[in-house]
């Protein structure tokens, strides 16, 4: 870990939407809800969002790959966990398998969010995607969302040969939220002796609960996630522990080293930049495979909201290239 003194902030900086995206980024932008992401309250805000969603074209799920809701024991004396399974039909022996979860700031979503983007996943790679459904900050706490992110992966690796995969070819990875999870369930996978991971696939990855990096203080604007949303989430999600552990907040671990191979993506307008680029260097520095792509011009989630921008585009093809070399290297 990059040490900082006792009470030491890092000077921020403010992004500037005007002038520091593209046109399409621009135009995107200025049609959000002007108070998407205000976390003042919680249950509002899922309303809202919930809201907008219902106004969206509703998923259309291809006839090539199957859908199925399926409920996995919990760790330990936790409630059973729902998880959505998504399965090629023309599935290849000991095909390999993605546990995927969703974004939201531990406190917003749903597995059902990631229809389209679960699906595709799977028909490109070939492979099993299984959705973690994880409980919510504030109602359940950390560590609920890690045990429910755990106990999906091990039942994953139990029941390989079930869903058709190789229990020696399974890849962790999320958004936001979501690969915040990924890399702290990567971490109590090594520490606990597994399920073995081949890969993490760590998408603007929610890493740090300190909030002191520069680009963390970038902006309070409402319609992308910000640092008042940022903060409120964590406090959430922490709920007034304590001692934070490594798992809740892999930015603080002091010890990388084994973790598997990983790939990092984020833009220069995302809060999380700054700690997105340090977990990347750490991981370097510590022995781990890793690859960082730092976007300029892309905002927080901009890769989906802006999905048909040159940029955009490059970011996709980027990120799917590195999972099927992961996956399927090998083939």
């Amino acid at each position: 870990m990059i040490p900082r003194e006792q009470g030491e902030t890092m000077t921020g900086r403010t992004f500037d939407f005007e002038t520091e995206l593209d046109e399409m980024h621009r135009a995107v932008l200025s049609v959000l809800p002007e108070k998407l992401l205000d976390l003042t309250d919680i249950s509002a805000t899922r309303e809202g969002i919930e809201e907008l969603f219902s106004q969206m074209p509703a998923f259309e799920q291809p006839a090539d790959v199957s859908i199925e809701e399926m409920h996995v024991s919990g760790l330990n004396d936790d409630p059973d966990v729902r998880v959505k399974v998504y399965k090629p039909t023309s599935l290849p022996p000991e095909a390999p398998g993605v546990l995927w979860i969703h974004g939201g700031g531990m406190v917003l979503g749903t597995a059902d969010w990631d229809d389209d983007v679960c699906t595709p996943m799977a028909q490109a790679h070939q492979c099993v995607v299984v959705s973690v459904d994880y409980r919510l900050a504030p109602e359940d706490p950390c560590p609920a969302q890690l045990h429910d992110c755990y106990a999906s992966l091990k039942w994953f690796s139990e029941n390989a040969s079930s869903l058709g995969v190789s229990a020696e070819r399974i890849a962790i990875g999320g958004a936001s939220a979501g690969g915040g999870l990924a890399a702290g369930t990567a971490l109590m996978a090594r520490d606990n002796g597994g399920p073995n991971l081949v890969f993490q696939l760590l998408v603007f990855p929610m890493l740090d609960h300190r909030n002191e990096t520069p680009s963390s203080f970038g902006t309070s604007d409402t319609r992308v996630w910000n640092r008042e949303a940022n903060i409120a989430a964590w406090e959430a999600y922490l709920g007034g522990a304590a001692e934070v552990t490594p798992y809740a907040s892999p930015s603080i671990a002091s010890d990388l080293s084994g973790l598997p191979p990983a790939y990092i993506n984020v833009g220069t307008l995302d809060i999380f930049v700054d700690e997105d680029i340090e977990y990347a260097q750490r991981l370097s520095q510590a022995g781990v495979p890793v690859e960082l792509h730092v976007y300029p011009g892309a905002f927080h989630g901009s890769n989906g909201f802006v999905a048909e921008s040159p940029l955009s585009m490059r970011w996709a093809a980027d990120q799917t290239a590195a999972l099927e070399a992961a996956l399927n290297s090998e083939n």
